[in-house]
């Protein structure tokens, strides 16, 4: 894992980028602030049993069901103090070398992240994934979605594993591949054959998944001519399915949907919304007629924490302040800040900062953190005063990960994950697609 130096301005100490001891210390009345649940203090093995995503951002979402769950973590895990962890994961990966690599998702928590051999965003992970064809297990330390993904992309003879089945997310859960083909059937109803182009050349539709789906959205889109797409490359793929279809079916967060597609010149007025729990997704076919973006009805609910009134306050409080969110939050949010851009972006604009510079950051608070402590030359805080990580990627921790790959030095392998054949084929296809639409350098949105 490659790092960024600390180089310090004298007299300021190194920030401590572990969220996990800020919640502690909150929790325990050692530290000033407040978390939006003091269950984040909890081993995410505590809620293992309950139905739900577990404490953070998601808690208020509500989980389908038959949602993977995760068996109990053995107890010799769960009392290990943190560095008896770090000792057996570091010890476990020594006896694997190259058998194994690790990927950690920008969002997981530091203790994590320090033992990943590559770290990045959803798109920089697919990659990486597709790049270790020697190593018989990736251990995907992000969530579910994601390692379906390494395991479309990497061989067949090598074992995906996610260290906590319970690392689901939220919004991926809100496209249901049945609610999808039920639009896709309606939308064929208004547009006729969606396979046949008109006399320009371009079909009825092209339907884009967000990364943050389930492989069976991702074998949908590729099975009917469309494609994958992550924050940092959206705009791209947009540009490519403007090129072969009258309008796009954009699914599941809407909020990156109409942020790029505004960016792009997109009236919001041709942005309905489709909403899979009311009849003709609550809109009507002179609307969708003249669409050019389809949005549907989900959201991050860790972005969405995000408001107008908390740049304002940074703005009254830290006098040229420069504001970057995630194209995840809400457009009048994104409208707010001075730019937006995916998770990697915003890291490349800070480390490109020549001068100390105040930074308010809206994006998960793991990853903010780190960069406040890799940067302490820059004043670099999150938008949102309140600490309340990813749901989900909080359920990853070092105990899970020591576990898995003790398990694998025994030779065996637990919790794998396994995308069926019928599905992996066509979510292939829309995966190559999505990897060699690659996003310019600067993928700012604004």
């Amino acid at each position: 894992m490659t790092t960024t130096p600390l180089t310090l301005r004298p007299g300021r100490p190194p920030a401590d980028p572990s969220v996990d001891h800020e919640i502690q210390a909150i929790v325990a009345g050692a530290a000033a602030g407040s978390t939006c649940t003091t269950d984040l203090a909890a081993g995410p093995w505590t809620f293992d049993t309950r139905p739900g995503y577990g404490p953070g951002a998601s808690m208020g979402d509500v989980i389908p069901t038959g949602s993977p769950r995760q068996g109990e973590l053995p107890q010799r895990y769960r009392d290990a103090p943190d560095e008896e962890l770090h000792d057996r994961i570091r010890a476990a990966k020594a006896t694997l070398g190259d058998r194994v690599v690790v990927l950690g998702h920008f969002y997981q928590r530091e203790e994590v992240v320090r033992h990943a051999d590559y770290v990045g965003d959803s798109f920089q992970l697919a990659g990486a994934a597709a790049s270790r064809p020697e190593a018989e297990a990736i251990v995907f330390c992000g969530v579910h979605f994601m390692a379906e993904t390494a395991d479309l992309l990497s061989g067949p003879d090598q074992a995906v594993i996610l260290p906590n089945l319970a690392a689901g997310c939220s919004m991926a859960d809100m496209a249901d591949i049945d609610q999808v083909e039920e639009c896709w059937e309606q939308l064929a109803e208004l547009f006729g054959d969606m396979d046949a182009p008109d006399a320009d050349g371009l079909v009825p539709v092209v339907p884009v998944t967000y990364m943050n789906s389930s492989a069976a959205i991702k074998g949908f889109v590729g099975r009917h001519g469309g494609i994958v797409c992550t924050s940092s490359n959206a705009r791209t793929v947009l540009e490519w399915a403007f090129a072969r279809g009258r309008r796009v079916l954009f699914f599941p967060d809407q909020h990156l949907g109409r942020n790029t597609a505004k960016a792009m010149g997109v009236p919001l007025e041709r942005m309905p919304m489709w909403n899979p729990t009311k009849a003709w997704g609550g809109t009507d076919a002179a609307t969708l007629e003249d669409s050019r973006v389809i949005l549907w009805h989900g959201f991050c609910s860790v972005h969405r924490r995000f408001t107008v009134d908390q740049i304002d306050k940074a703005r009254a409080e830290h006098p040229g302040v420069r504001v970057i969110v995630h194209p995840e939050c809400p457009m009048a949010v994104v409208d707010a800040a001075d730019e937006s851009g995916s998770t990697d972006y915003i890291r490349k604009a800070i480390e490109a900062a020549d001068e100390p510079t105040t930074f308010a950051i809206g994006t998960e608070i793991n990853l903010v953190r780190r960069l406040a402590a890799q940067h302490p030359q820059h004043e670099i805080f999150c938008l949102d005063p309140v600490v309340c990580p990813c749901s989900t990627m909080y359920r990853i921790h070092p105990g899970y990960l020591a576990w898995v790959l003790e398990e694998l030095v025994a030779g065996r392998v637990v919790n794998r994950i396994t995308v069926p054949q019928d599905v992996a084929e066509p979510g292939r296809v829309a995966l190559e697609r999505m990897l060699a639409a690659k996003p310019p350098a600067a993928g700012a949105q604004k």
